[in-house]
Parts: structure tokens; sequence; C-alpha cells
């Protein structure tokens, strides 16, 4: 009998293929694969550790710093960190992949590692770097600024849109960013992160996206734009004209005129101030320096003291405020008896022509107390005191008479005090300059010797021994002069803002005459006057005065010296020397206010 033949049994070549592979060659030696036991089981670790080896894979029990994947089922992120931690493998070691189950039975169905997707990572709870965030008062009057600005290059590209906008007569635009700007003015350390910015007062959409591209790409594209705008640049040019407006240089433009030559070339009909200003251009742009200003302020004192003892004149604008630049001086006049300064202003300027230190004036008369009733509001913000807009011929000698050493020596090198000025664009030659008979009698004034009135020889830019400076002189009565001071001390944005303060939150009206409290029927009851006659000439009184009324006065302490932009000396402590010099009644109290503040 035939024994049957044996079966072969379907299969087992398969599997003793398939065992022989559990121990076979590494297919993908980068990858070296760790399943996390927690919460997927030992069993199921076990089969798909398996299964990773017949594929090819590199699958470890046990974790070491070879691995490169691992594998978690049901856990998160910051589960599976933590366990890391644990195993020493934290954040120390060479960055490891935290993957879902997911990647893994994709990676065996393909047969090799699989390109690794935001899916299949595991999320971790990002770590943020701890970012110091900034907090300000909305009013620019309730802050302190001081001349130290840590954002200067946001600031100036805030400031110069803002000067765009308000060039093209966009004011909302303008002021926008100039409160923007003046936040990042305020702030005690540079911005380096968005997240900084978050709830400050003042920063709209476009200010931000202006910021974000600073900070993110190191430009603004439309900073840059702005600034090579070829109509932006003559718009500075041509409003650099004293006596020059936004819609007057507009109007230009569109003409053709974009030049200073272009204008000279065009016929332009000038008025008396853009005629002066257009001949002065040069001087009048060109930045004046704390030391110039004083010795303006020695001329105006000799004028006033000539014509009105006991009077007296207090620096304004932004030298009070601590500046060393600027671009005019302002100076507030007054006289302690109330009535003595009427009439002052043009005896003034009569004494300054008679010396020949005027290149242009124009005066306006005191507008405000001539409503029969007694004094009304202003129609705007503009103040209607008695004021003198003027062009001042600062010589050499004037300027060198205030830089005197301590010691009372003169500079042994007289040419290092000359006022050097730059080579002016289309400077006046022989072929330019009208006939003497055609030049206003004020115009005039710079070719004509103060001494004994004969004709000066035209000298080259570089060599004149004199500049021309923009001066401001304004007359005061004592009794609106806290108001004038306050005003006239600046900056724009602050009296702005202090009188936005005064309106909406106190409900009062402020302006350079007086504060009106708006809750008050009778107008003349609505006018703050108890304190008024006895503020004298002590600006630390005008301090303790004025803004307790406007519930100011824990932001506004004399401990605030030398302020910026915003930030103004209220305090007093910023004297000039010639406030300190002139002889008056109330000199030792002056002196004491002073010293009560440095």
């Amino acid at each position: 009998m035939v024994p049957l033949k044996r079966r072969k049994v379907a299969g087992s070549n398969k599997t003793e293929a398939e065992s022989s592979g559990d121990n076979g060659a590494n297919k993908f030696p980068q990858v070296v694969l760790f399943l996390l036991e927690r919460k997927m089981g030992t069993s199921r670790r076990a089969f798909l550790s398996q299964l990773g080896r017949k594929k090819g894979f590199q699958v470890e029990e046990l974790f070491s710093e070879s691995v490169t994947h691992v594998i978690s089922e049901n856990n998160s992120g910051d589960e599976v960190r933590t366990w890391l931690d644990t195993q020493g493998g934290g954040r120390g070691r060479t960055p490891v992949h935290l993957l879902d189950i997911s990647w893994y039975t994709e990676s065996m169905r393909a047969g090799l590692p699989v390109q690794i997707l935001d899916r299949h990572k595991l999320q971790e709870q990002q770590v943020e770097a701890e970012v110091v965030t900034f907090s300000v008062p909305s009013y620019a009057c309730q802050r302190r600024t001081t001349l130290e600005n840590h954002n200067t290059v946001l600031t100036d590209a805030l400031s110069l849109l803002a000067e765009n906008a308000e060039l093209s007569d966009e004011d909302g635009r303008g002021v926008a960013f100039r409160r923007a700007a003046a936040v990042l003015r305020s702030l005690p350390e540079p911005v380096t992160d968005m997240k900084q910015l978050r709830g400050l007062p003042c920063l709209g959409d476009h200010s931000l996206r202006v910021i974000k591209d600073i900070l993110e790409d190191g430009a603004s594209r439309e900073f840059e734009s702005t600034k090579q705008s070829e109509r932006f640049k003559a718009l500075k040019v041509l409003t650099g004209i004293f006596g020059v407006g936004s819609r007057t240089a507009d109007r230009w433009i569109r003409e053709g005129i974009h030049t200073l030559q272009q204008l000279r070339d065009s016929g332009q009909s000038l008025n008396r101030a853009q005629q002066a200003g257009l001949e002065h251009y040069d001087d009048l742009n060109r930045p004046l320096t704390a030391a110039e200003a004083e010795a303006v302020g020695e001329i105006v004192e000799r004028a006033v003291v000539s014509v009105l003892p006991g009077a007296q004149i207090t620096l304004t604008g932004g030298f009070r405020r601590g500046k060393l630049t600027g671009h005019d001086v302002d100076f507030l006049i007054t006289h302690p008896d109330e009535g003595r300064e009427e009439g002052l202003m043009s005896k003034v300027v009569s004494w300054l022509e008679s010396q020949g230190f005027l290149l242009y004036q124009k005066t306006t008369r005191n507008s405000y107390l001539e409503s029969k009733d007694g004094p009304a509001r202003p129609p705007a913000n503009m103040d209607r005191f008695e004021r003198c807009f003027s062009i001042f011929k600062l010589t050499m000698e004037e300027r060198r008479g205030t830089e005197q050493p301590e010691n009372g020596e003169r500079n042994p090198n007289p040419a290092e005090d000359t006022l050097s000025v730059g080579a002016r664009s289309g400077s006046q030659t022989d072929e330019n300059t009208p006939p003497q008979s055609q030049v206003p009698a004020d115009e005039r004034r710079h070719r004509v010797s103060g001494e004994d009135g004969g004709q000066e020889e035209a000298k080259p830019a570089a060599h004149k021994p004199w500049r021309a400076v923009r001066v401001d002189l304004v007359v005061s009565p004592i009794s609106q002069f806290a108001f004038a001071l306050l005003g006239w001390t600046g900056s724009k944005l602050f009296e702005r803002e202090l009188r936005r303060w005064a309106g909406h939150e106190k409900a009062m009206s402020l302006s350079s005459h007086a504060l009106y409290d708006n809750t008050q029927v009778n107008t003349s009851q609505s006018v703050f006057r108890h304190f008024i006659a006895a503020l004298s000439f002590c600006s630390v009184k005008i301090l303790k005065s004025i803004f307790p009324l406007l519930s100011l006065t824990e932001q506004v302490s004399p401990s605030d010296v030398r302020g910026g932009d915003i930030r103004s000396s209220w305090s007093g402590v910023y004297s000039t020397v010639r406030e300190k010099r002139l002889k008056r009644p109330d000199d030792a109290l002056l002196q004491d206010g002073h010293a009560s503040t440095t």
C-alpha cells in the first residue's frame, strides 16, 4: 500500500520569511522610534513595535538619547514632554519629534517614514517670554514726558506722517498721528513687541500698522514712500517760507512751482511776510540754539526796560521746556501793575526799529477787552493778545555777549563766535536783486547800517556777520499772565489735550486768557479770578493755582524738571538767566519759588 503524500501547508514559506524579517537590517537608520506605553497598554505597544521592526524600522524598547521620534496615543504634547523630563530627555537634549500614533500607522501602511505634517504633531502649550507692558493716561496733559525719547525711530515715522497730513489739510489724521507719537514718547523703555502696546490709548489701526512694519521689517513702506514723495518735498520747501501756509504752497505746486528758484522766477505776487521769508529762508530754517535765544532775549530786555521800567519778560515756547534748539523764540511781556502794559508793544517795536534790529514785523492789537460787556470767550484757540510777529537781525556781537565765560573774560578767538550761514540756494546776485527803490523799507534794512545809515555792500552768505531769527512778542495784562504763560509755553499738542481735558472731564473752557466754568450761567461768575491777583510773576504759583482747578496736581509736580516736547516745565525750575537778573520788587519771591523746586 502506497502511503499518501503529505499535503503542503499554505503560507508556511511566508511565515518563515516574515519571522526571519523580525531581526532584519534597519532600512531607515536616521529614524529611531520609541512607543510610549502610557495610555497605549503593554500588549498593544508590543504588537506595534513588532510590526514596525518587520517593516524595517528601528523601534527601541527603552528610551535613549538616540531616539528621534516618540510615538504616543491619547496623550497631549505637554504630558509627553513632562514624561520626557523625568527621563532626562527634556528641552536640554537634541530636539525629538513628538508624534501621534496616526503618523506611525500611516508609515506602516506606506512601508517607509511618511512626511510629518502638522496633524501628526502633538500640540504643546507655547511658553511665551515675559513681555513688559506699559500703561499711560489717556490725555497728554496727564503724562510725564522728558527730553529722553526711547522710541525715536517710531516717533519720527509717525511725526513725519502727521506733518504730511497737516500739509495736506488733513488735520484730523495729523492729530491722530501726533497723539500716537506722544504716547510712544512718554514710554519709559523701547518698544520691542506689539504686545507691549495692548491697551494703550491714542494708538489707532493706522498708527499700529506703521509701528508693526517698523518692528517686524525694520522700516515702514508708507513712511519711506512719503519721505521720498516729490509733493511732500515741495510742500516742505515752500511752507518753510515764513508767511506761506499749506494752501498757498499747494496752489503753487499745482502751478508747477516746486523749488525756491522756480518761485523766484515765476513772478508770483508775494506779501511782505513772504518776501522776508524768501529772502531769509536759509537763516529761518536753520535751527536756533539756546545761546542765540538768550542773545535775542537780551535785546528784547533792553527794549522793554528802556520804554517801561519794571516790566517783566518771560521766555516761553520750546526753550522754556528745556529744548536745546528751535526755529523761533517767544517772549511774554507784562507789568505788575494792571494797565501799565497798554501801548507797550508799539513803543518796543519803535525802539527795536530805531536800533536796526528788525528785518520784518507785523503787530496785531489786543481785541480781548473790546466787548462793552467785558471779556468775551475767544472764538478760536488762538488768543487775542497784542502780538508782534517779527524777524530779528542777530549780530555776531550780540551773540558773543551771551557766551562770555563765567570769569567774565572774552573768547580769545573771536572767529569762533562768527555766525556762519551756509550757502543759500538761489542767493541774491546782482541780476536777481531788485533796484533799491523797488524794495520796501522793511526789506531794505538788512542792507543799511544801524550806525550811520550808509549803504552796506552785499557780502557772501558764508561771511555774513549776522543771521535772521524768528521772534514772537506777546503782551499780556498781569491778570491774564498765568493763562498766557500756560498757553504760550506749549507744546501745541499739550495745549490741545489740556483744553480737551478741561472740556470733557471738568466741564470747563480753557483759553490763554481765562478758565471758565461751563456750569455757571452768569459770565461774570464763570471766570476763576480769585487767585489771579496774587500770582505776581512766579511761575511756581501758576502751577499751584491753575492745575489744582483742573485736578492735575498729581500728574504735574515740581519734580518734573525740564520737560520734553509735551511735558512743560510748569514748576518754573527752568528759569532763564535773564529772568533771574532782572531787578523787580518780587525778585525775592521768584528766587524762593525756584529754590524750592531745584
